[in-house]
């Protein structure tokens, strides 16, 4: 049963080796996204993968909490419930909407660098809106996470400079993915006080697929080459899995510890990219990183390390 303290807020169940567990599975989910959404990108405009990702994963998630007689009681919701539940699937669905079209106009490193905007003002609202609070040795992680964020931006930026005019619109779209997401974070852990994370994550779905479908174009799915198609699959299936394991997280550890492990995914998305690279060097380039690159992708992994456990 969810729980909460005596002012509503939702609390972890205090499974901290469960909660972790499963963020870093969330974790290693996201790093390999980025290289089935570049190959599903180049036969679907990102509006249309969006709308079938969300369509597929709630008509997945639906049938099979309909089987098991486990649907969102939404019949039972009070109005605050659904200020909540519409401040997350806007915030879900923007997110997923921006960040794919920020990767269409940038690259993956660039993509998961930026977007770890959101896991910080994660973060932050964890703090400040569920008052958790930060032992010293999580104060410092936080500082060496945002200080190697920095040095790993400023590396990735700097390879790029040639051509930055057109990453103006993709960094701007990243950006804004990254404040809707950590608004979807927020709302979703306070609903959590009342549903369980599958529960929740159907209504997202459901709203997001319904958010999107005026700005899809179905008809494209035929055009679809056997890669393209299998890359469309995958990333539906990753969404349902890692959006799981995420929400399941938050259930049982701090918004503050899962948002600092999720700061490791730009460099598992280095590695998925670099890896891409050497079976499609045509599709995917390996992302250039120089050593101040490398120290700043050291601080980031330290950082989460002491932020998600210098309570432990």
């Amino acid at each position: 049963m969810p729980s909460r303290d005596a002012s509503g807020l939702h609390q972890p169940s205090g499974r901290s080796a469960l909660g972790l567990g499963l963020a870093l599975t969330t974790v290693s989910l996201w790093s390999v996204l980025p290289v089935g959404l570049k190959l599903a990108l180049g036969g679907l405009d990102a509006m249309t993968l969006t709308w079938i990702r969300f369509m597929a994963a709630a008509t997945f998630l639906g049938l099979l909490l309909r089987l098991r007689g486990n649907m969102p009681p939404v019949g039972l919701f009070a109005r605050h419930h659904w200020v909540l539940m519409a401040v997350a699937a806007v915030g879900l669905a923007g997110n997923y909407g921006f960040y794919a079209l920020g990767l269409h106009y940038t690259n993956a490193g660039t993509a998961q660098v930026v977007i770890q905007i959101a896991p910080m003002l994660f973060t932050l609202g964890g703090i400040f809106v569920f008052k958790e609070r930060f032992a010293a040795t999580q104060w410092l992680g936080f500082g060496v996470l945002v200080a190697g964020l920095a040095l790993f931006s400023s590396d990735q930026i700097a390879h790029m400079v040639d051509g930055f005019d057109r990453y103006y619109a993709g960094l701007g779209f990243l950006v804004a993915g990254a404040v809707t997401w950590a608004a979807y974070g927020l709302a979703q852990k306070q609903l959590l006080g009342r549903m369980g994370s599958p529960q929740i994550m159907l209504c997202l779905y459901a709203a997001g697929a319904l958010i999107f479908a005026p700005l899809a174009a179905p008809s494209s799915l035929l055009a679809l080459d056997p890669l393209q198609l299998a890359a469309l699959v995958f990333c539906t299936a990753n969404m349902l899995v890692s959006y799981a394991t995420f929400s399941e997280a938050l259930a049982h550890v701090e918004a503050s510890r899962v948002s600092a492990i999720l700061a490791a995914v730009p460099l598992g998305t280095l590695a998925a990219v670099h890896a891409a690279s050497l079976f499609a060097p045509s599709v995917f380039a390996p992302e250039p990183v120089s050593n101040v690159g490398i120290a700043g992708a050291t601080l980031v992994v330290c950082g989460s390390l002491m932020t998600s456990l210098g309570r432990g």
